[in-house]
């Protein structure tokens, strides 16, 4: 009978801890997309998550390869509630670096960063 209850209680407690990891927010897809190269800069930075975000409380910042953040305004009202967008500047050419973080549902922050690269093709 032990052996039984303490079998119940463990696969309770596995269920309870995969119901909390799959509230976190993980970022499902971003534009540009992670290790892209462009031709130009891109307006945006638009990611998107696998729950609802809380927005107001949520940032994307951009660094060149020497850590200066060009301005970034992030769209609060904008989109899906499973998304966030900035718009930014026009961007130079080189590697660039996206750092965001988000506030999940279940009220834990999580953040990640990738890069991509703006390299204009050169045709004559």
């Amino acid at each position: 009978m032990r052996a039984a209850s303490g079998v119940a209680a463990a696969g309770t407690l596995g269920l309870l801890l995969a119901v909390s990891a799959a509230a976190h927010s993980l970022l499902l897809e971003s534009s540009p997309a992670a290790d892209a190269t462009l031709s130009e800069g891109p307006p945006q930075i638009s990611l998107r998550f696998n729950n609802r975000i809380e927005k107001k409380l949520s940032t994307i910042h951009v660094l060149d390869a020497r850590g200066a953040q060009p301005p970034v305004a992030v769209l609060v009202g904008d989109g899906a509630v499973d998304q966030l967008t900035a718009t930014v500047p026009t961007l130079a050419p080189g590697t660039w670096r996206v750092e965001w973080q988000v506030l999940s549902t279940d009220g834990h922050i999580v953040s990640g960063r990738f890069s991509f690269r703006v390299a204009p093709s050169t045709m004559r």
